[in-house]
């Protein structure tokens, strides 16, 4: 995305798609369209509801009077690429020295601030720097897109067209509240706005005056972005005082099918399982519930990841961004540098080589979701089911062994 490459701004389109519930019932009704034909007579019904929803009728015709179509954003929605890098290449990528130190100078430098937010909200510092430094590098790379031409294209396009309705409202609802105009209403392609990259309706819902100015400016004012992303935060169920993800060792005879998100076992078993933390020493024998992640199978590096893990999941569903998310807060909190495994090599299939195995897959009677290239959830357990039918270690992770396995009828 043109303007904001250093920071990458991973996973946009996975949060468009996944973090949005469904829109409400304005405009339901109203056709869609693949092509500026029909777009501006569409738009005037737009704005009519918009007013019976209770958007002045001023704010209405001065954020969406002379707005046109734009081909190009919605040429970029449907050709966007999904997200397939692994966690080694994400994270090599995006976890950078200089985040990392940018964050804590950060954190240092406001303390106060975070104090406060904490004290308020429960979410620590480096929970938020981590989601602000992968989002917009602290603010540095917000995109330049007028929003609202961005958000009424995609929301006349059938693709998804209810999803972007919800977006375009809410972004009315903005301005009619006084926290920003059309003009400085802008981003990347998709309509995200501010520092931590809030659709609209998060920004509506979820931002908060905190410099006591009197308007929520999630794209000029830091302390009402950092309070408005704690606020989403502890919104999804953040835990105050609770750890997120910790680098930890497993022995070689772990019961690989044990290693899942979806698995949580307390700490004491994990501990008798013969999981010890990254410096060797005991976990405690504990009830402290929690998950083995393996993001690269089990000669890659391994977590032990706890409730709070799951706010990063629903920041982003991509389990490489959400795990990169959290790593890289705990950087800033102070842990070390991940290991890299076990010292040996760890294949990565190819986009266009996990296609291959998410089709064998559903051919076997499994269903992974959007054949994609992805190893999402339902695809990972999918590979889990099938390793334990092969007797192979039941990782989750896909191998050039178990597409070869599949793929000769096994």
């Amino acid at each position: 995305m043109a303007t904001i490459s250093r920071a990458g701004l991973a996973g946009i389109a996975l949060l468009i798609g996944t973090a949005v519930a469904a829109g409400p019932a304005l405009a339901q009704s109203q056709p869609c369209g693949n092509s500026s034909a029909g777009f501006n007579e569409w738009l005037e019904g737009f704005k009519r509801q918009a007013v019976a929803q209770g958007v002045s009728a001023r704010t209405v015709a001065t954020a969406l009077n002379g707005i046109t179509y734009d081909a190009q954003v919605v040429g970029t929605d449907r050709g966007q690429k999904v997200f397939g890098q692994s966690f080694f290449e994400f994270s090599d990528r995006m976890v950078a020295n200089y985040r990392i130190q940018q964050g804590r100078a950060l954190i240092q430098k406001n303390q106060a601030l975070f104090d406060r937010i904490e004290q308020q909200f429960g979410v620590p510092g480096a929970v938020l720097v981590a989601f602000w430094g992968l989002e917009t590098d602290f603010g540095a790379f917000m995109g330049d897109k007028n929003t609202l031409r961005s958000v009424a294209s995609l929301a006349w396009d059938c693709r998804r067209a209810e999803v972007f309705r919800t977006q375009l409202l809410s972004a009315l609802k903005i301005i009619d509240r006084g926290d920003l105009t059309p003009a400085t209403m802008r981003g990347p392609w998709a309509g995200e706005l501010g520092q931590f990259q809030f659709l609209p309706d998060h920004y509506f819902n979820y931002g908060v005056d905190f410099d006591g100015d009197g308007r929520v400016d999630l794209l000029r004012s830091t302390p009402d972005a950092l309070a408005s992303a704690a606020n989403y935060i502890k919104a999804l169920g953040w835990q105050r005082g609770q750890p997120w993800l910790e680098e930890v060792r497993v022995p070689a005879n772990l019961p690989w099918d044990q290693a899942d998100l979806s698995i949580k076992l307390p700490r004491a078993q994990w501990a008798r399982f013969g999981v010890v933390r990254a410096n060797g020493s005991a976990l405690p024998a504990d009830n402290l519930t929690a998950s083995v992640l393996l993001p690269m199978g089990r000669n890659g590096p391994a977590f032990l990841v706890y409730p709070n893990f799951n706010i990063f999941t629903e920041w982003n569903n991509s389990l490489t961004y959400a795990t990169s998310a959290a790593y890289l807060a705990a950087r800033v909190a102070g842990a070390g540098a991940y290991s890299r495994g076990q010292g040996k090599a760890i294949p990565v299939l190819s986009q266009a080589q996990v296609v291959e195995l998410q089709r064998l897959l559903n051919a076997r009677g499994h269903h992974v979701g959007r054949v994609d290239g992805i190893a999402g959830a339902a695809t990972r357990q999918a590979i889990k089911v099938e390793q334990m039918r092969l007797g192979l270690p039941a990782d989750s992770y896909p191998s050039p062994e178990l597409l070869a396995a599949l793929k000769a009828g096994r």
